[in-house]
């Protein structure tokens, strides 16, 4: 019987590149916090998931639409940047919180399939 990783891991692969790619948009921002006029961009887990099936397999797209929207500061400053580096980080801490969780994830899930194919 073949294994369809696809089936077998469900949606943590997806859920990984998604935590990748918002990872280089929260560092860029961060990266910008001093650039008058830079405009603070995020993603949105919840938009990328809803192009998932319910049985997490991708729907027939190539690749996940994980384009990123601009976010509305709490607080406008003088110069145009709405980059506000307390929620950037804090961000930036909890994307890196939930990488290791998916991570954590596809690493339970490998480990179960090893031991499915080893017979234990």
């Amino acid at each position: 019987m073949a294994i369809n990783f696809n089936n077998a891991l469900g949606v943590h692969p997806d859920a990984l590149n998604f935590r990748v790619e918002r990872t280089k948009v929260l560092a860029s921002n961060l990266a910008n916090v001093d650039t008058p006029g830079y405009l603070a961009k995020d993603l949105s887990f919840n938009t990328v998931m809803s192009q998932m099936k319910p049985n997490g397999v991708n729907t027939p797209v190539p690749k996940l639409d994980v384009s990123a929207k601009y976010s509305i500061p709490y607080q406008n400053s003088k110069d145009g940047n709405t980059v506000e580096l307390g929620v950037e980080q804090a961000k930036f801490t909890q994307n890196n919180m939930d990488f290791q969780t998916s991570l954590t994830f596809l690493n339970m899930k490998f480990s179960g399939l090893a031991k499915a194919i080893e017979g234990r």
